[in-house]
């Protein structure tokens, strides 16, 4: 068989929730699958690392869809001649993108549809674009997967779809995250927290990913001079790369917050595995990976109680009201200060961590493409 890749988000440097997903998923299937042959469909030029085997042939299409027009123009042009071209059996599109303009099999992985829920967080092309084609592509995709129980009933109730068309596979984490000793958590605090304990934030800076909150709620911690955890917030923009980050603080606690946009994946589990805790307050999320991070690093949570995040962290997290600056600011100070309760976080993480793995998720795609291919 051979079987088409939407792998637009391999982006050397730049990989976040959507790169990471492909990566992990799509390695693992070429690697476990070399009877079969592979077409990794590109928008611009590629790195070698991403062909991950003989069986994989990498293809540029070009321009880069990263604008709503370009977006129609590459699925609905380019990609339907390339697929004919290649004689795709099945596309595989981790980002949930299909081209409405062919007649080969799609399996669509749609992480989430926050944008139908909070149109006002995504820029207006992109907004109009999202709203217009998701239900298209949920009806058009021969099957689709999402990422956690909660995606799946809000894409059915939303879109109409039939529960029996939508898979669930949950997200794992790189094996990099793991529990660092007591010297290697000593030398990571020391080069980005002046050797000072911290709460860490991972993701896309993203109004949903609620980050004025967390901070107004970090600036109230910091009131009490007794509270000496310092806050580090990892990512980059998601949509205005020139968003400032003085935006979300006032100058007088700037040297209690460090903001060190994006890390290398080696260096993210190291900042991850140093943390004192997780704060993790989106109000919306389809999953939520840094929470599966951090419990793979033995590291406790505070997490927003709502969406997904309670499925994905179970008993390894405490919670509270995204939307409740003074709820989010208690659990800062009850994670920071409560010694016995951050133990029986990190004991409650590392065994629930066990549940999430990126080889079961690869399995339940693998077999949805099965599927697919013998129909």
């Amino acid at each position: 068989m051979r079987i088409g890749v939407n792998t637009r988000f391999l982006l050397p440097g730049k990989m976040e929730g959507f790169g990471w997903y492909t990566f992990e998923v799509t390695k693992r299937l070429v690697e476990q699958h070399p009877e079969h042959d592979f077409v990794f469909f590109f928008d611009r030029a590629f790195d070698q690392r991403f062909v991950f085997g003989e069986n994989v042939s990498p293809i540029v299409l070009s321009p880069p869809a990263r604008h709503p027009i370009l977006f129609i123009f590459w699925f609905d042009f380019l990609l339907p001649r390339a697929l004919k071209k290649h004689k795709i059996d099945v596309l595989f599109s981790p980002d949930g993108y299909v081209s409405l303009r062919t007649a080969v099999p799609q399996i669509a992985t749609i992480h989430d549809i926050n944008f139908e829920h909070f149109p006002k967080d995504v820029p207006q092309p992109a907004r109009a674009y999202l709203r217009y084609f998701f239900p298209k592509f949920a009806r058009k995709a021969k099957h689709i997967l999402t990422v956690s129980n909660y995606s799946k009933k809000d894409i059915c109730s939303t879109y109409s779809i039939d529960e029996d068309k939508i898979t669930v596979a949950w997200n794992g984490a790189s094996e990099l995250f793991k529990p660092l000793n007591k010297e290697q958590i000593l030398l990571v605090r020391k080069k980005f927290s002046d050797g000072k304990p911290y709460f860490v934030f991972v993701g896309s800076i993203h109004p949903r990913k609620n980050l004025n909150r967390l901070i107004e709620a970090f600036e109230k911690y910091i009131e009490d001079s007794v509270h000496t955890w310092n806050l580090i917030i990892v990512g980059t923009a998601m949509w205005d790369k020139n968003s400032e980050k003085s935006q979300y603080y006032s100058e007088s606690i700037s040297n209690r917050i460090k903001f060190t946009g994006h890390l290398s994946h080696e260096e993210l589990a190291n900042v991850v595995g140093a943390a004192g805790a997780l704060a993790f307050v989106p109000y919306f999320e389809g999953f939520g990976i840094p929470l599966v991070e951090a419990m793979k690093c033995g590291v406790p949570i505070l997490s927003g109680n709502l969406t997904s995040l309670p499925e994905v962290a179970g008993e390894a997290a405490i919670y509270c009201d995204p939307f409740d600056v003074t709820e989010i600011t208690e659990g800062l100070i009850r994670i920071s200060q409560d010694k016995n309760l951050q133990l029986q976080l990190s004991e409650k993480g590392l065994e629930r961590s066990l549940l999430f793995n990126w080889n079961t998720t690869a399995e339940t795609v693998w077999k949805c493409l099965e599927k697919a291919m013998s129909k």
